[in-house]
């Protein structure tokens, strides 16, 4: 067992938590992370009303028993419900645990999450911001560093180095990740002082995983080189899946184009269509520098049990 502070305050056997990914983090998906020793964490931004993710919490209480999260976002959307609606619906089903990310601190929802007794987890992008939120009243602070899929923050510092500072900042357990695959990153940042590592891209590549298996597959032949960072211009940096939609999207940024435009190539739609139809270049597919080390498609449960096998192979290694 590889027991921590995080495990032990949210109540799960392994160190491993899953990033919620938008499109891809359905309670299915979710709930084999949870029932895997893990804790997966369900993306709220996904359903579109109240009523449609009531059912898919519903759904999620169904298939485990488990600890799992929901991530509350709080960076900008096209469409997005009064996130106390969703609220409303973990406090009907009684989910104790939530996530929070964003450009910004939840001040208008902190009173609501205390009041209704859940743990807070707010995923930042560096110290100050992990300590605002801990004088806030978070209970666990995630980092990811440069190396991650999917938002890169603003701060462009590496998980070697991101993970440590804060946590010598801050007094409450903190999640790492940003390029952790395999045991060995999980050894890692848990070296580093984490208590658990969060992980993306390694679980695109699952038997589980939503996705055309024509996505998963680019995946398992890619190597550390094929990512890139696209949507800087607009302050939003994102590294990506290099594949034809991400070139396209950093031409017309190289090319000053208007957001409307960068819009028909970032949507989510696109991505939607990509997952479900397999055509690999058809939109954004978050992805970090980690893919190099993924080589098959295993189950949720076959990656964790072989991820703590591998951490425990790594520290007794050192140990000697």
């Amino acid at each position: 067992m590889l027991k921590t502070p995080v495990t032990e305050k949210l109540e799960i056997e392994y160190p491993i938590i899953g990033g919620a990914m938008m499109w891809i983090s359905t309670a299915e998906f979710v709930a084999a992370m949870s029932e895997a020793g893990g804790m997966g964490i369900i993306a709220s931004a996904n359903y579109k009303s109240k009523e449609s993710f009531a059912e898919a919490i519903a759904k999620m209480k169904s298939l485990t028993s488990k600890p799992f999260a929901v991530n509350i976002n709080l960076f900008p959307a096209m469409t997005q419900i009064d996130n106390n609606e969703y609220i409303d619906v973990m406090a009907d089903y009684g989910v104790k645990i939530v996530e929070t990310s964003g450009h910004h601190a939840p001040e208008a929802l902190v009173g609501r999450f205390k009041d209704l007794g859940m743990t807070w987890i707010h995923k930042c992008v560096g110290v100050r911001y992990a300590l605002k939120v801990q004088d806030m009243g978070a209970d666990i602070v995630t980092v990811v560093g440069y190396e991650n899929g999917g938002a890169t923050g603003r701060l462009d510092i590496g998980t070697l180095v991101l993970v440590p500072v804060v946590v010598d900042a801050v007094k409450v357990p903190v999640i790492g990740g940003g390029g952790v695959t395999d045991g060995r990153g999980l050894a890692a940042v848990l070296a580093l002082g984490a208590g658990a590592a969060i992980i993306g891209t390694r679980l695109l590549m699952t038997r589980e995983a939503p996705i055309h298996d024509n996505i998963k597959n680019a995946l398992v032949n890619a190597c550390e080189l094929d990512t890139m960072l696209v949507m800087r211009s607009l302050n939003a940096t994102h590294r990506v899946m290099a594949n034809a939609a991400a070139r396209q999207c950093l031409d017309l940024e190289a090319s000053k184009a208007d957001f409307a435009e960068l819009y028909e190539v970032i949507k989510g739609e696109n991505a939607k269509r990509m997952f479900n139809e397999g055509d690999v270049g058809a939109g954004i597919l978050a992805c970090g520098q980690g893919v190099g080390l993924a080589h098959d498609i295993p189950t949720v449960k076959e990656l964790f049990v072989r991820m703590i096998g591998e951490a425990k192979q790594a520290i007794s290694r050192l140990a000697g």
